[in-house]
């Protein structure tokens, strides 16, 4: 089967990578040519376990191509996914004029019937507008050609993604016609031959699926967060509320975690972009709002601590953060806890030391030299006053803590932002968790 993806960002590169590894031929379009021209060489713009050397392995192979120029592919494609950028408007609504852009060029040179899938987390009702801005291109051609829109979200985790792909919880397909159908499964049915998990819906029941989604799950955080402020205050220990709570069958234990807040390209833009939907259509999302408000506050609550510890006394003292990406397995900072921590360290006069296995080089984009990187997590500690845990890193679980100890300052803390570790472990080191 012949699919092209449009965008070569996390979801459509992971998307395009995972389908020809499963045996379509795919053609990648993106109009960064730099881009293209490193891709066609397997060098990959985001980190992600085990992508570079599938994208290399299906190059090889012949089921993997990359172009600029989406028209002349049209032709040889039966699905057309679009999964270009949506990033948030100062509204916090979603800008799709990439998307839109997408359909035109897809209306303006197509010849023979396809589907359009919008892969790109969009609000409810972005695939009719697609309808309508290719059937307006066609218009003008002054000619008859059918196709059919279909809406087909993204549920990737980073650092996971290629497993969430190949072994999916469920794949969500929004469609109008039983051609569409039939070759939405035809492609997903390599993967899902012993439990096709593939959910058949309307288009708009797909479009609000993955918003839905995205924000239960943040919903979620932002209850544990304020969960774990309470015990504070009452001299609970939020681990056990989370065990309590989470062997309930009708709860689950995922997502029950406190800790300094959530970051990310989908939770924080998802929520902000239902907030935005519900608002346009007259409707006060009050839940919402308050997880928003609640997340927005956890991520200063790091600083809160550390701030509180020396009661007031911060200028000058050194720090270290381990981790600076929003979660393990990646280098993406966009929202990421560690930009607020870090932005309010520096405005209180604090000396900053950084490491994160391999999002330092995007801190450093981000943010350029106005705090030092770390070799290691050790390098990080020597005369520091404070260690900032941020990012769950494996690598960070069992340090050497008689060696951190004798590195850092007298009267160190530990501030933990994903309550990892626990006081028993320490060696002199005094001990701050959330909740």
């Amino acid at each position: 089967m012949n699919i092209a993806i449009v965008g070569t960002g996390y979801v459509g590169l992971v998307s395009g990578t995972c389908f020809a590894e499963l045996g379509a031929n795919v053609t990648c379009v993106d109009v960064n040519a730099q881009k293209i021209e490193n891709l066609k060489q397997g060098k990959i713009p985001i980190y992600e376990p085990n992508l570079d050397s599938m994208v290399l392995r299906n190059i090889k192979a012949g089921r993997l191509r990359f172009t600029t120029d989406l028209s002349s592919i049209l032709d040889s494609v039966e699905v057309v996914f679009s999964a270009v950028g949506t990033p948030p408007d100062e509204d916090g609504s979603a800008d799709l004029r990439y998307v839109f852009e997408v359909a035109k060029t897809i209306g303006q040179h197509m010849n023979n019937y396809l589907v359009v899938v919008t892969k790109s987390t969009v609000p409810v009702g972005t695939a009719e507008k697609v309808k309508t801005v290719i059937q307006a291109e066609l218009n003008k051609r002054s000619v008859q050609i059918g196709f059919d829109v279909a809406s087909n979200p993204e549920f990737l985790k980073e650092g996971s993604a290629i497993d969430d792909f190949m072994k999916p919880d469920r794949v969500v397909v929004g469609v109008e016609s039983e051609r569409a159908k039939d070759l939405m499964t035809r492609l997903y049915k390599p993967m899902l031959l012993n439990n096709f998990r593939v959910i058949f819906m309307d288009i708009p029941s797909a479009e609000m699926t993955k918003y839905a989604a995205n924000s239960m799950l943040a919903t979620r955080i932002s209850f544990m967060n304020d969960i774990a402020n309470l015990c504070e205050l009452v001299g609970a220990d939020v681990n056990m509320v989370r065990k309590g709570i989470g062997t309930d069958s009708r709860i689950g234990s995922k997502f029950l975690y406190s800790g300094c807040g959530y970051g990310g390209s989908c939770f924080p833009k998802d929520v902000k972009a239902l907030i935005k939907t519900a608002d346009q259509n007259g409707y006060d999302m009050r839940v919402l709002n308050a997880v928003e408000a609640v997340n927005e506050s956890q991520k200063n609550i790091l600083f809160e601590k550390f701030k509180l510890y020396f009661n007031g006394d911060v200028k000058n003292k050194k720090v270290a953060i381990w981790g600076l990406a929003f979660k393990p397995e990646t280098d993406d900072m966009r929202e990421a806890p560690a930009l607020v921590l870090i932005d309010s360290l520096l405005k209180a006069g604090c000396q900053v030391c950084a490491y994160d296995p391999v999002a330092m080089n995007e801190c450093k984009r981000r943010i350029g030299d106005v705090i030092s990187y770390g070799k290691n997590m050790y390098d990080t500690v020597i005369d520091a006053n404070a260690i900032f845990h941020v990012t769950e890193w494996k690598e960070f679980r069992m340090p050497s803590w008689g060696v951190i100890r004798k590195a850092m300052k007298e009267n160190p803390v530990l501030i933990d932002g994903r309550n990892v570790f626990s006081v028993s472990e320490l060696e002199g080191i005094d001990y701050l968790k959330i909740g």
